[in-house]
């Protein structure tokens, strides 16, 4: 199969997998805000924040950097299946340590242990989240794969919660449901690694997975430093208020993340494929990627645009009448799609295939301080219109940065 046409068969495979994950929270969003209301909304939209943290733990920048040997070495069998034992290895370690810190926090700590058994089935979204090797199907550029997966994983989660999930004293049902969904396709995905590609899972060595770690760090550090000013704004928000200020936020962030959403097939699918492109020629990636800024600043663009202008009838339609206070919070967030798109285009698809992994890590992390920074002077003044201020000035920040970064380098995408 030529490049272009695997490509593009990437593309469409993932364009479906977010199409469906675009309308499926237009179904399952509306019923679980009205059947539970915002107060209990607010109580899930915190546990999945807090259990997020964990998530990108585990994940360790693996879906970068393991995607990135597995892509370079996809055609070395016995290569790949040491990447593969190494990295899954690495991340099945990972979760078992964090679940020691992840149990203590949730036990001891009264602000979670009223809420304990809720906490404790959430993380069964983490052991789903290492089971399923996102980072080697993109790596061997079969996208078909993750939506397949992912398609199943979400419609086990829906159609329970349209079973189940009948009223309030039902919460607890929701990350129970949500957990067996990532699990089921976290196992799913092992066997077809097994049967389709022949790679066989077996222990790693002590130095295999030093070398999975370090090699990893970077990245990893990067991960977190984007966590603290994206997952946790929720997190942040649920300490200094309650649960239903928190309700309002997280519904209206759904929202958001759906429309950001967009620009994940498109990352997904080009990142592998730039990988392989800039060894093969800098001056073709770079024609590349300035084709993909202008369609990606062209769509998230419009997207933006549309969120901001009918924000009253998006919250009225998909969340309700109970959720008034969430139209404002749209529209300050209304312009992250746009942010975010040109951010991905400056960072992943740019700095990381360049080589300029320790810049990117920086720029996140002074972001993640800022964000910390904001969120304490913001949040406790101005509460949910605080967190939402900090979170669109953060990512401003991020976008700016890496932009005048590539400038000075004289990796021009504009031109």
């Amino acid at each position: 199969m030529s490049s272009k046409k695997k490509l593009l068969e990437n593309f469409f495979s993932l364009l479906f997998l977010q199409g469906f994950n675009f309308l499926l929270p237009l179904l399952t969003l509306p019923y679980l805000v009205r059947v539970l209301g915002p107060a209990n909304y607010g109580v899930i939209a915190f546990a999945l924040a807090f259990v997020q943290f964990f998530v990108i733990i585990t994940d360790y920048g693996f879906n970068l950097t393991a995607t990135r040997q597995i892509s370079i070495n996809r055609d070395n069998h016995s290569k790949l299946e040491e990447i593969y034992n190494s990295v899954l290895n690495s991340k099945l370690l990972i979760m078992v340590i964090s679940f020691v810190g992840y149990f203590l926090i949730v036990t001891l700590v009264p602000r979670f242990s009223k809420d304990v058994e809720l906490f404790l089935w959430a993380y069964g979204m983490v052991v789903g989240n290492v089971l399923f090797p996102v980072w080697f199907f993109q790596g061997m550029e079969k996208m078909k794969f993750i939506s397949i997966l992912n398609v199943i994983s979400k419609l086990v989660f829906a159609s329970g919660i349209f079973i189940f999930v009948q009223g309030k004293s039902d919460l607890i049902l929701v990350p129970i449901l949500q957990s067996i969904g990532f699990i089921v396709a976290g196992v799913i995905a092992l066997f077809v690694i097994r049967l389709k590609f022949g790679v066989k899972y077996r222990l790693s060595s002590i130095e295999s997975i030093r070398y999975q770690l370090k090699d990893g760090l970077d990245v990893f550090l990067s991960t977190v430093a984007i966590s603290l000013y994206t997952i946790s704004n929720t997190f942040i928000l649920g300490l200094f208020t309650n649960n239903t200020i928190v309700g309002y936020y997280a519904s209206a962030e759904k929202l958001i993340n759906a429309a950001t959403g967009l620009i994940t097939p498109v990352s997904q699918t080009v990142y592998p494929h730039l990988n392989k492109l800039v060894i093969e020629s800098k001056e073709r990636a770079l024609q590349f990627l300035k084709k993909m800024l202008y369609g990606i600043s062209l769509v998230t663009g419009l997207v933006s645009i549309i969120i901001f202008f009918f924000s009253n009838h998006i919250v009225d339609i998909v969340l309700g009448p109970n959720y008034g206070e969430s139209v404002v919070i749209l529209k300050i967030l209304a312009f992250l799609p746009l942010i975010i798109g040109l951010s991905n285009v400056f960072g992943v698809q740019t700095l990381l295939t360049f080589g300029f992994k320790k810049v990117f890590s920086r720029i996140l992390i002074i972001a993640s301080t800022l964000s910390v920074v904001l969120a304490l002077i913001l949040v406790p003044n101005f509460e949910v219109i605080g967190t939402a201020i900090g979170f669109v000035v953060t990512e401003l920040f991020v976008t700016i940065c890496m932009g005048c970064y590539l400038y000075n380098k004289k990796i021009n995408l504009w031109r």
